[in-house]
């Protein structure tokens, strides 16, 4: 089956995406909960605020779901749940796909499935299991029709800032965004680079697949306006973020001025009258 009758609902008509994710409660860690205590309302303010899609585990997606009519944001659905983002480490590091994935996209109706692909410091166990979850997943996908989107992040050593952080070496993320799209990724999640205007390349390596990028930890509002203004003058066709819109104290307002940024082409200057209009 065709992925493209899903892919029509996931991207808007010009071809962009932004998806707000708000999945981070899967991975059992109290610092990503803030901004998500109370999820019935997170949802009820995006969907108003109407960004392309929500990015939701199995538990949360009926949120989403179970809201009546026919114009809402389509679902993104995380498959894949992982035990490595604490300052603190387990003993024992994993990334286990949830079981039956495509059953319970489809009776979500989900647009999409996400999943990762880690590549963290000196734990190749991890990788392997992300590649693992993927080969399992993506003939599911053929099957079904589904769009498989892939999160290939490359992280820091976890004792270098207390935690596993985002790796911005464009020379390690063009290989794991290069080997995502040969595992059959429809859509790519990555990672900003630390030198931003050089993120063509790393869309160069997806091969034609539209790029969506990670919004990664809470910065302010110029910051993430004019980073994503910058990515999307490259290339990139969307965006993936998630702190950034619900840890912001107007959620509403940002992801309106971020949807302006992604489909309007609004300069960061343009974007933050939405915001200055919030804080009035």
């Amino acid at each position: 089956m065709s992925v493209a009758y899903r892919l029509a609902r996931l991207f808007a008509p010009d071809g962009k995406c932004f998806d707000v994710a708000v999945d981070h409660g899967f991975f059992g860690e109290k610092g990503f909960l803030s901004g998500i205590e109370n999820m019935p309302d997170v949802i009820r303010v995006l969907v108003e605020a109407d960004p392309d899609a929500i990015q939701l585990s199995i538990g949360q997606a009926p949120l989403l779901q179970a809201i009546p009519g026919k114009r809402k944001p389509a679902l993104v659905l995380r498959t894949d749940i992982a035990n490595l983002y604490g300052t603190t480490l387990p003993r024992t590091l994993y990334s286990r796909m949830i079981h039956e994935p495509l059953e319970h996209a489809i009776r979500l109706d989900a647009a999409c499935v996400v999943a990762n692909l880690f590549m963290l410091p000196g734990q190749p166990e991890v990788w392997e299991q992300c590649v693992q979850n993927i080969m399992a997943l993506k003939p599911l996908c053929e099957r079904y029709g589904m769009p498989l989107m892939i999160e290939p992040l490359v992280m820091q050593a976890n004792n270098a800032k207390g935690g596993y952080m985002v790796d911005g070496d464009i020379d390690k993320i063009m290989p794991l965004v290069r080997q995502a799209i040969e595992l059959g990724a429809d859509i790519i999640k990555a990672d900003p680079t630390d030198d931003v205007s050089q993120y063509h390349r790393v869309i160069e390596m997806a091969a034609g697949k539209p790029v969506l990028v990670r919004g990664g930890g809470k910065v302010s509002d110029e910051e993430i306006l004019k980073r994503t203004y910058d990515l999307m003058q490259q290339g990139a066709m969307g965006i993936v973020y998630g702190r950034n819109v619900i840890q912001h104290e107007h959620p509403a307002a940002i992801t309106r001025a971020l949807m302006a940024v992604v489909h309007d082409n609004a300069t960061p200057e343009q974007a933050m009258s939405y915001l200055r209009g919030a804080n009035a």
